[in-house]
């Protein structure tokens, strides 16, 4: 039977137990025990249904008022405990030693090789213009001069939300954009996320970063495309960096290129980085197709330009040695943290 002697028994011992904590699983231990949802206070609250229908208010009052004590004991210990201080032992630790700095995040490595690159555009006047991640099939291929049956229109291929919108699969779309807003001359870059239906695996993401570059005026020629592109690489990989352009095929550009950068690891000698060739592809580029021009509205006997374009993911990989293109989505702190600490990276 519930009485005064046994709720003042159980309230000297919870508050004796909550005194005597010294650390958090301690309190929590006494606070579950004694106000706990199956605590030994909260049980003789609803074993007061089986005392005299008279005594009930009277034992309901005090047990309540013995479960706010406890609760206040409790919450008095928990900032004392939070506070790291006590009656006891008020200066806890050893003073002595050295301080522990607030743990203190940094830009992504994938911002970080962004903003470098711009950096070096912007020096060559280029500007930055940006478009959406949610793009229509018009400007992502038909006004890219990309052919009703590429590949790449194919769903295995492009992340299609309908008929006519797709996740775009490069940033050029932010070119056409801005070409039919914009007269020449036009000196842009474009850099954000593109998608493709992609397997991932060490050199492949179904997301990555890209930029790309368009430059339009009258007179613009393929020396014009390889001074610009040749700065950046010796710039940003270092002057003894050699460039080298090799025939392909794009629908946007003609004529077209792949753009090749000797190996920064063997300096062209060939090594497992670079296939025993001394050569890194890394872009492609070439002058803007003339049906391109007719799609944005630009005289295609006055202006020419060039375009190029490059995989953020896959420079970052070259330039500090990464393996595996999916660690740059993975938010693994230990990968992330080693570029953080970087000089002039703080």
């Amino acid at each position: 039977m519930i009485d005064g002697k046994i709720i003042g028994e159980l309230e000297k011992s919870a508050l004796e137990e909550i005194s005597k904590a010294v650390n958090f699983k301690e309190l929590e231990n006494a606070r579950i025990n004694y106000i706990g949802r199956k605590g030994k206070i909260t049980s003789t609250l609803r074993a007061i249904g089986k005392i005299p229908e008279e005594k009930r208010p009277e034992m309901g009052q005090l047990i309540n008022d013995v479960k706010i004590k406890v609760s206040n004991a409790y919450e008095a210990k928990n900032s004392e405990l939070s506070s790291g201080l006590s009656d006891k032992d008020p200066y806890p630790g050893d003073p002595t030693l050295p301080g522990r700095k607030n743990w203190q995040g940094g830009l992504h490595v994938l911002h970080k090789v962004t903003k470098e690159i711009k950096e070096i555009f912007y020096g060559m006047g280029y500007s930055l213009t940006e478009g959406p991640d949610v793009e229509l099939d018009y400007y992502n291929f038909e006004a890219l001069n990309f052919p009703s049956d590429h590949p790449s229109r194919d769903a295995q291929d492009t992340f299609y939300i309908n008929r006519d919108i797709l996740m775009r699969t490069q940033t050029s779309p932010v070119q056409v954009r801005f070409m039919e807003k914009n007269t020449p001359p036009v000196r842009i870059m474009s850099p954000g996320r593109v998608y493709r239906n992609e397997t991932p695996d060490p050199s492949h993401s179904a997301e990555f970063f890209q930029m790309e570059g368009l430059y339009v005026d009258k007179n613009v020629s393929m020396v014009d495309l390889k001074n610009d592109l040749t700065f950046f690489v010796k710039t940003y990989f270092g002057y003894e960096a050699k460039l080298r352009f090799r025939p392909h095929f794009f629908p946007f550009t003609e004529p077209s290129a792949e753009v090749d950068m000797s190996c920064f690891v063997c300096k062209g000698e060939g090594c497992s980085v670079c296939g025993k060739t001394g050569w890194i592809e890394i872009m492609g580029a070439g002058m803007v197709h003339p049906n391109v021009f007719r799609f944005v509205g630009y005289e295609q006997d006055l202006y020419t330009g060039f375009a190029f374009g490059m995989g953020i993911d896959r420079i970052a990989m070259l330039k500090y040695g990464i393996n595996d293109i999916r660690h740059f989505l993975n938010n693994d702190l230990r990968f992330l943290e080693q570029f953080w600490r970087q000089k002039g990276w703080e």
